[in-house]
């Protein structure tokens, strides 16, 4: 196996390691306990597999294609955007934990292509925005790794979720 092979195949592997952790703390669940807040925070378990899945659509876009339309440094936040965001984080009516776990194995399933094929010394300038000073650019690599990084981020947050809905740990 090449250093280059290697290094996809470590990707692909941390990539299914916190992809499994996460739907894993969806196993067993009814839609309503999906959708259920048990803690302080806003977060549910379907609602951060379906954070995840257009977190990594847009990122795994990000790889392929570039930057694309910048955030402008002010934009007004409506209360429609604002509705709409915090849809991203609970299933809304006609979404079931079961569609939402299906769309994140299309997702996953595209990822993992795009890290076997896209040279990952690739680099694009990251769209400018309110929190990104312009003239960063990110590799191919490392746009994966902060996919990696936010889905075993929110699979803890999953796991906490779960634990309080119902005992389930996804270890320990």
């Amino acid at each position: 196996m090449t250093i280059e092979q290697s290094e996809r195949a470590d990707i692909l592997d941390f990539l299914g390691k916190h992809r499994y952790f996460l739907r894993y703390t969806a196993q067993g669940l009814t839609d309503e306990q999906a959708n259920t807040r048990s803690t302080v925070s806003a977060l549910t378990v379907g609602g951060l597999i379906k954070h995840v899945t257009a977190v990594e659509r847009q990122w795994a876009e990000f790889a392929q294609n570039g930057g694309g339309q910048d955030t402008p440094e002010e934009t007004e936040f409506t209360p429609e955007m604002i509705a709409e965001w915090e849809s991203n984080f609970r299933l809304v009516e006609g979404e079931t934990l079961a569609d939402v776990l299906a769309e994140y194995e299309k997702v996953a399933a595209a990822t993992d292509d795009l890290v076997r094929t896209l040279d990952l010394n690739t680099s694009y300038e990251l769209p400018a925005a309110p929190w990104q000073p312009p003239g960063v650019f990110w590799s191919v690599r490392r746009v994966f790794l902060h996919i990696a990084a936010e889905t075993a981020q929110h699979a803890g947050h999953a796991d906490i979720i779960r634990e309080t809905i119902d005992g389930q740990k996804s270890m320990g």
